[in-house]
């Protein structure tokens, strides 16, 4: 729980990709998940009521879905905008949206991961009490194998130390919009959005998540896991 008093949380998601390796010509985060659109429903996810209490949501959509999701009612302040041509182009601009609150916490998520822990995004909040930022990562149970360019393997590197990233990743507004702004001037491109915080020598933690935290990617993993 987070200390009385203190701010409360923002969700952003970025939603602004084709996401088309699902198939059928539209953008996964907006097909249809239980009878909303997969993008909706992960918003809601966040609204249940074993979760923190959200001060507002802030997402980045395509262009040409503006009009819909503005219209969406979350019962909770929200900000839509055009996303960019990256992910980090569409998160660089949600934040822009958010009311300035320097210290308030924002949980960055993935659109398609429709089932977040309350337990694990709890402990995340609190763990900015001691790091500058903090992710939901899944320890990795695969035997995993350093290899060099023609694929011979260099090493086993050891499991205990190795952990699968998910979302959300959150840390307070002013740390994001320093760590994003950065990467924009110095041509930084991050494989996730912690990696902006670690590439400035900031301190980001591990809070371990269940594997049912998932992305949906595949056409295989929306036919086993879509609601009924």
């Amino acid at each position: 729980m987070l200390p009385d008093g203190a701010p409360r949380p923002y969700l952003l998601i970025p939603a602004g990709g084709r996401g088309l390796r699902m198939g059928g010509g539209l953008p996964k985060q907006f097909r249809d998940w239980g009878g909303m659109p997969l993008l909706k429903a992960t918003v809601m996810a966040f609204l249940g009521p074993e979760m923190p209490s959200l001060a507002g949501v802030a997402l980045a959509v395509p262009e040409d879905r503006l009009a819909e999701v503005r219209s969406w009612d979350f019962g909770i302040p929200s900000w839509v905008t055009v996303g960019g041509d990256s992910r980090q182009e569409s998160v660089a601009s949600a934040l822009a949206l958010l009311p300035n609150f320097p210290d308030a916490p924002v949980l960055i998520h993935d659109a398609v991961r429709p089932f977040p822990p309350p337990g694990p995004i709890h402990a995340a909040l609190a763990a900015l009490d001691r790091w500058d930022g903090a992710l939901l990562a899944e320890v990795s149970t695969d035997t995993l194998k350093r290899v060099d360019a023609d694929g011979r393997v260099l090493a086993t590197e050891p499991r205990e130390f190795i952990f699968r990233a998910q979302t959300p990743q959150v840390a307070a507004l002013s740390t994001w919009r320093r760590a994003f702004a950065w990467a924009e001037t110095s041509g930084f491109n991050g494989t996730d959005d912690a990696s902006l915080l670690e590439a400035q020598g900031l301190s980001v933690g591990i809070v371990p998540s269940p594997s049912s935290n998932l992305k949906l990617t595949t056409p295989e993993d929306w036919f086993r896991l879509s609601p009924k």
